[in-house]
């Protein structure tokens, strides 16, 4: 059976964080192990420069990312991990896509629009004020990573699906003019993806700085947890563990047994203080063993750049006949 092509990316601008590991990584790892699925895993360095104008940043944050996914057990043999950087073919195609992309789509990018509405609501004489044609012409970069290997599906949160569908319409759009090449790629949308909260109760988010790292040091991991912000319940008093970010987060990294475990707790009134060491405890030793995997990795990046550039190797057996094909297409090569 033909193995389905299933394509994420990870932009290299931050550390990677608990919400980021229940949320996508440890699904994606999981999916990595799958016989029948080809996985395609890049570090989205391009995209990282729309937002980021930080190299140093930018540089360390695709080695922690790295090493986080390898440290937690990416398949690398099955799966196709690579820096989106290192296939040139990405950047080409994008050019090739942007030449038949109308400017009508670009506008209704949910991106752009916010850009848009952010500069009205402040007064802007400029509507496009601070938009950068990297932000604008995002959607189309998006379209060559999927579209460069035909991905049949695409994991995206729901806020990312518009963009699957300017994929689609972009493909379509080639497709039109110059043959049947791409194949329209689905959006595959997990309901169920946990979404954690963070230090102050909103959604774990690097926008909010109120993460926390998924392999900090011991010592800071338990000071970062002893600030999570709970209410002023007192000990003995019965608690609702479904309004709690600290049981949110326990049971993201707990069984069904254990979970009811500390349901059963929260009904006998657990003391805040009891529960946030009860939570450092637990995480400290689900995480300790990947932690100093991570570790080790962090300190030989010349291990994790062998393995950048095989990923690489083996993305562009993929990329470059397949660019050659599509250049072909387009008129664009030789006389002879």
């Amino acid at each position: 059976m033909k193995q389905a092509i299933v394509l994420t990316g990870i932009t290299t601008t931050g550390t990677p964080h608990l919400g980021n590991y229940v949320g996508a990584i440890r699904p994606a790892i999981a999916a990595s192990k799958d016989p029948d699925v080809l996985p395609f895993y890049f570090l989205a360095d391009y995209h990282a420069l729309i937002k980021c104008q930080e190299p140093a940043r930018v540089s360390l944050s695709t080695l922690e990312i790295a090493a986080t996914w390898l440290a937690l057990g990416l398949d690398t043999e099955n799966a196709v991990f690579y820096r989106q950087s290192d296939i040139p073919e990405i950047a080409e195609l994008c050019w090739l896509l942007g030449c038949v992309t109308a400017k009508g789509l670009m506008n209704r990018s949910h991106a752009y629009k916010a850009a848009l509405q952010t500069n009205e609501e402040n007064g802007e004489n400029d509507p496009d004020k601070g938009v950068t044609m990297g932000l604008f012409n995002y959607p189309i970069l998006m379209a060559a990573d999927i579209l460069m290997f035909n991905a049949n599906r695409v994991p995206v949160g729901k806020d990312q699906i518009q963009h699957i569908e300017m994929a689609r319409d972009i493909a379509g759009r080639f497709n039109h003019i110059y043959g049947e090449h791409f194949t329209l790629p689905e959006p595959e949308i997990t309901e169920e993806t946990a979404i954690l909260s963070g230090l102050d109760g909103r959604k774990m988010s690097k926008s909010y700085d109120n993460t926390i790292p998924l392999f900090i040091e011991e010592k800071q991991l338990r000071k970062l947890i002893m600030k999570i912000k709970t209410n002023s319940l007192e000990p003995g008093a019965p608690k609702d563990p479904d309004t709690c970010t600290l049981f949110s987060i326990y049971k993201a990294f707990a069984g069904r047994e254990q979970t009811l475990a500390l349901r059963k707790r929260y009904e006998e009134g657990i003391g805040w203080g009891e529960m946030k060491q009860f939570l450092f405890e637990h995480l400290n030793e689900h995480l300790h063993s990947a932690r100093e995997r991570y570790d080790a990795l962090i300190q030989t990046p010349e291990k994790i750049e062998d393995i950048l550039q095989t990923g690489a190797e083996k993305a562009r057996r993929y990329s470059q006949p397949f660019m050659q094909k599509i250049r072909a297409a387009t008129g664009i090569r030789k006389l002879v």
